[in-house]
């Protein structure tokens, strides 16, 4: 697999160039970019397979660079240092990352997936979907990966999330209940910033869809499936407050 390597800091992308070559055999590094210009340059050169691409540079980051791609037919590869809110981003639309100081493991394991599924059509719709969220006025939507695949959802069509031990269950306005791969912890993470609240070790809503409010020492909630969810005595509080807000 082809690869090109887009970072401004010079001792990141030989760094990355050296990992790749020592642990990653499958895959050539044809080409550099230190900036949205000459990253752009080098991806319409080389036509890679792969972009680590370095979300924080020079005069743009690593989201108007593929902004400017005319057909993103590579997987992305971020490598971006700690950023919660590019974390989060990222992880609502599914796509790979690594954080600075590059893990030689976490590395391996991102270029392994993408040697196994990279003849999946839908490979590259991680990128595309978070261009499309960063844009403003369009509803954000969230990719969950399932037994089969994925499924990119409106997440504003979420009613709440429950806790299935290491899985989530789904619950849409109108779409049937969905058992996804990833713990209730994680969504938490990323629903977060949408106003989604932790209500419980269990339950994970969407204020949007409450219903009813019935008292108690934490009380509880009905949704607008008309499923009754109890609210934790410690979560009461937070709760309430989003409705007097």
């Amino acid at each position: 697999m082809k690869a090109v390597i887009i970072d401004d800091e010079n001792d990141s992308r030989t760094i990355l160039a050296s990992y790749l070559k020592k642990y990653c055999s499958e895959v050539t590094v044809c080409g550099f970019g230190e900036s949205v210009a000459t990253g752009l340059e080098a991806i319409q050169k080389h036509q890679p397979d792969i972009v680590f691409l370095d979300i924080e540079m020079p005069y743009g980051n690593g989201f108007d660079l593929l902004d400017k791609v005319t057909d993103i037919t590579f997987e992305t590869i971020f490598v971006t240092a700690f950023d919660n809110y590019a974390i989060q981003a990222l992880n609502q639309s599914a796509a790979y990352y690594l954080l600075k100081p590059i893990d030689i493991d976490e590395l391996v394991k991102a270029v392994e997936k993408i040697k196994n599924e990279r003849s999946s059509k839908n490979y590259t719709q991680h990128a595309r979907l978070l261009l499309e969220n960063k844009k403003p006025g369009v509803n954000q939507k969230i990719m969950l990966p399932t037994m089969e695949g994925f499924e990119i959802v409106n997440i504003n069509t979420i009613i709440y999330c429950e806790a299935a031990d290491n899985f989530t269950r789904f619950f849409f306005e109108q779409e049937q209940p969905q058992l996804i791969c990833r713990t209730l912890k994680y969504f938490e993470d990323i629903l977060t910033e949408h106003r989604f609240l932790r209500i419980h070790r269990s339950f994970l809503i969407n204020p949007d869809f409450v219903v009813r409010y019935s008292k108690g020492k934490g009380g509880s909630v009905t949704m607008k499936n008309n499923q009754e969810l109890e609210i934790s005595p410690l979560k009461k509080k937070e709760f309430l407050d989003l409705f007097e807000s």
